[in-house]
C-alpha cells in the first residue's frame, strides 16, 4: 500500500520536471564540490615534505582551489535549497488543493460517518507531513546516494583495498537502521490516528464552547482532552524514541568502520601505497561514505511517517464522488415534482421513508409537518440530491432527477435553511454569494427581509465583515441575511427549512407577506415546527416516522381529527381555546 502511495505522491512532480532536473544536476555539483575538497587538502598535506622543502607556489594553488571549490559548494547547495523547497511546497500545494476540491465533491453520506476533525487532519497536517517528507527526501536521500557513488569513485582513485574496507563493513549501519525503522511504523500511523481525533475533539469544545459552559461540562471535555492528549503523547513518544535510536547506532557502526578504514590505511602507508595526504583524503573518505547511510535511514523513519498520512490522504481522495451523470436541464419556469415509491435510509437495513409517492402541481405551495424525525428535512435532502435514494424515483417536471445536470438541479433551487451559513466576507459578499447581483437589487431584498435597518446599524452597513463566530449578528439575523440570499433572485423552486425558527414573533409576521409574494407562481416546500406559518399551503403533508399519515388543507386536517389536529392543538390550545 505503501508503495502506491509513494508512486503516486511522486506523480505529482510531473508538472515541476525542468525544477527536478535541476535538482539533479545542483546536487551532483554539490556532491562533486565538496568531496574535491578533501581530495585538494590530502595533495596540499603532500606538499608539505619536510622544513625548507615546501613549494609554496603549488601550496598557494592547491588553497585556491579549495576555496574556489568551497565558493561552487556553497553556491550549488543555496540553489538546491531553493529548488527543493519550491519543489516540495508546490507538491503540497496541489496535494492540498486536491484534497480540499475532493471535499466539495463528496456525498454528504461520507461527511455523516467521519469526524470532521478527521478530515481537517487530512487536508491540513498529514499534507504537512508529507511535505516534510518530501523535503528531508530530496535534500539528503538524493545528495546521500550520490555522495556514496562519488566517494568510492574517489577512494577507487586511491587504493582499491581502502576502498574494499569501507564499501564492505559500511551498510553495517543501513541494516541496523533498517532493523530499528521497520518497528517505528506502527506508532508514526497511531500518532497520525490519535492527531486527528485530537484535532476533532478540539473543534467540537471550541464550536460549542457555548453549551460546554452552560452545561458545565469543562472537566469532562478536560478529561475527555487529556486521554487523547496522553494516548497521542505516547503513541509518538515511542515513535519518536524509535526512530531516534537510528542515529546512534548507526553512529556507533561508523566509528567502527571508521577505526578499521584507519587501521588498514596505516599499514598501507607504512608499506608506501599511501601518502600521508592520501591517507588523510582516504579517512575523510571513509567518514564521508558512512554519514550518507545514516542520513538514508533518518530519510526512512521519517518517509513511513509520511506515507502514512499520504496513505490517508489519498483514501480521502479515492472516494467515491457524488454522481452527476445527467445530461439534461430543467426548464425555466414554475416546476412540477413527483415522488414515486421512494424507499430511503442513511442507515442500510433502517429504513426511514418507505414507500413515499406523492406528486405535486407546479406553483404549489407544500408544507411538510410532523414531529422531530418524522423524515421531514430527508424529503428536501432527497429532493436536492443530496443523498441517493435506495429505490424509486424522484421528478421534476417528468425528468427524473439522476438524469438532470447537478449543477441544473441546484440552481433551481432557492433554500432558506435552519442552520444559517455565513462566510468570512461582507455584508454584500454573503447575500450575492458569489453572483453579479447590484447594489440596488441586494438592498431591496433586505429590504423585503427586514434586515436592512440592522445591517446599517453595524459599522459598516453592507461593508461590514461578517464573520459566523465573531458574533456580530445574531441567530434570528443570520437567518434574515440568508432569507434575503434568497430574495435577491427567486429561483423556480424554494425550499423553506423551520426559515423562521429563530426569528421573534413580530417580524416572523413581517416575513411571513413576504414568504407569500416569493412562493406565489412558485412551487415551494415550507418545512415548519410553527403550523400557524402554514395554514395558507396549498397541501400539507402530515408525516410520521418516514410516511405521509395525512395530507390536505389546514382547515380539511382540523375537521378530520387526526394527527395533524393532535399537533395542532398541542400548540395552540389552553384550555379549551386557541391562543
Amino acid at each position: 500500500m505503501y508503495k502506491e502511495s509513494l508512486r503516486r505522491t511522486l506523480s505529482y512532480l510531473s508538472h515541476c520536471r525542468g525544477r527536478f532536473i535541476l535538482s539533479i544536476l545542483m546536487t551532483l555539483a554539490y556532491v562533486l564540490s565538496s568531496l574535491y575538497i578533501p581530495l585538494l587538502a590530502g595533495q596540499a598535506i603532500d606538499l608539505l615534505t619536510g622544513a625548507g622543502e615546501v613549494d609554496f607556489g603549488l601550496l598557494t594553488g592547491r588553497l585556491f582551489a579549495i576555496l574556489l571549490t568551497a565558493c561552487l559548494c556553497f553556491l550549488s547547495q543555496y540553489i538546491l535549497s531553493r529548488l527543493n523547497n519550491s519543489i516540495v511546497y508546490s507538491v503540497a500545494r496541489r496535494l492540498r488543493n486536491d484534497a480540499f476540491d475532493k471535499v466539495g465533491s463528496l456525498p454528504f453520506s461520507f461527511l455523516d460517518s467521519h469526524r470532521q476533525g478527521d478530515v481537517v487532519a487530512r487536508v491540513i497536517s498529514d499534507v504537512d507531513q508529507v511535505a516534510d517528507g518530501l523535503l528531508l527526501g530530496f535534500s539528503q536521500a538524493l545528495s546521500a546516494i550520490m555522495t556514496i557513488a562519488v566517494t568510492i569513485w574517489y577512494l577507487f582513485s586511491l587504493d582499491w583495498i581502502m576502498a574494499l574496507v569501507v564499501i564492505l563493513l559500511s551498510p553495517l549501519s543501513l541494516v541496523v537502521a533498517s532493523f530499528i525503522a521497520r518497528r517505528t511504523h506502527r506508532h508514526f500511523k497511531e500518532t497520525a490516528d490519535r492527531r486527528s481525533i485530537q484535532t476533532d475533539l478540539t473543534d467540537e469544545y471550541i464550536t460549542a464552547t457555548g453549551e460546554v459552559l452552560c452545561y458545565n461540562l469543562q472537566n469532562e471535555f478536560q478529561a475527555r482532552f487529556s486521554q487523547v492528549n496522553a494516548q497521542w503523547a505516547d503513541s509518538s513518544l515511542k515513535g519518536t524514541f524509535y526512530s531516534s535510536l537510528v542515529n546512534p547506532a548507526t553512529r556507533a557502526v561508523n566509528s567502527v568502520v571508521y577505526a578499521c578504514a584507519a587501521l588498514a590505511g596505516s599499514f598501507l602507508a607504512i608499506q608506501g601505497r599511501l601518502s600521508v595526504g592520501g591517507l588523510t583524503s582516504a579517512l575523510s573518505y571513509a567518514t564521508q561514505y558512512t554519514k550518507p547511510f545514516n542520513d538514508i535511514t533518518g530519510v526512512v523513519t521519517e518517509l513511513q511517517n509520511a506515507l502514512v498520512c499520504a496513505s490517508r490522504i489519498f483514501s480521502l481522495l479515492d472516494e467515491e464522488d457524488v454522481v452527476d451523470d445527467g445530461r439534461k436541464e430543467l426548464p425555466d419556469g414554475p416546476l412540477s415534482v413527483s415522488f414515486r415509491k421512494v424507499f430511503f435510509s442513511y442507515v442500510k437495513g433502517q429504513d426511514l421513508i418507505r414507500d413515499f409517492s406523492l406528486d405535486i402541481a407546479s406553483g404549489m405551495h407544500v408544507a411538510i409537518v410532523g414531529p422531530t424525525g418524522a423524515g421531514k428535512s430527508t424529503v428536501i435532502n432527497l429532493l436536492m440530491r443530496y443523498y441517493e435514494i435506495d429505490s424509486g424515483s424522484i421528478l421534476i417536471d417528468g425528468i427524473p432527477i439522476d438524469e438532470v445536470k447537478l449543477s441544473s438541479l441546484r440552481l433551481s433551487f432557492g433554500s432558506v435553511l435552519q442552520d444559517s451559513f455565513i462566510r468570512k466576507a461582507s455584508v454584500r459578499e454573503n447575500i450575492a454569494m458569489g453572483r453579479d447581483f447590484s447594489d440596488d437589487e441586494i438592498v431591496e431584498a433586505c429590504r423585503r427581509a427586514h434586515v436592512h435597518e440592522i445591517i446599517m446599524r453595524l459599522e459598516n452597513g453592507y461593508d461590514t465583515v461578517l464573520d459566523d463566530d465573531e458574533g456580530l449578528l445574531s441567530a434570528g439575523e443570520r437567518q434574515l441575511i440568508a432569507i434575503a440570499r434568497c430574495m435577491v433572485d427567486l429561483p423556480n423552486l424554494l425550499i423553506l427549512d423551520e426559515a423562521t425558527s429563530s426569528i421573534d414573533t413580530r417580524t416572523e409576521g413581517l416575513i411571513q407577506a413576504s414568504f407569500n409574494e416569493m412562493t406565489r407562481g412558485r412551487t415551494s416546500f415550507v418545512v415548519a415546527h410553527r403550523l400557524s406559518t402554514i395554514r395558507n399551503a396549498d397541501i400539507i403533508l402530515v408525516m410520521k416516522d418516514g410516511d405521509i399519515v395525512e395530507s390536505g388543507r389546514h382547515e380539511e386536517l382540523l375537521a378530520k381529527g387526526g394527527f395533524y389536529s393532535e399537533l395542532y392543538r398541542s400548540q395552540y390550545a389552553t384550555g379549551g381555546g386557541e391562543c
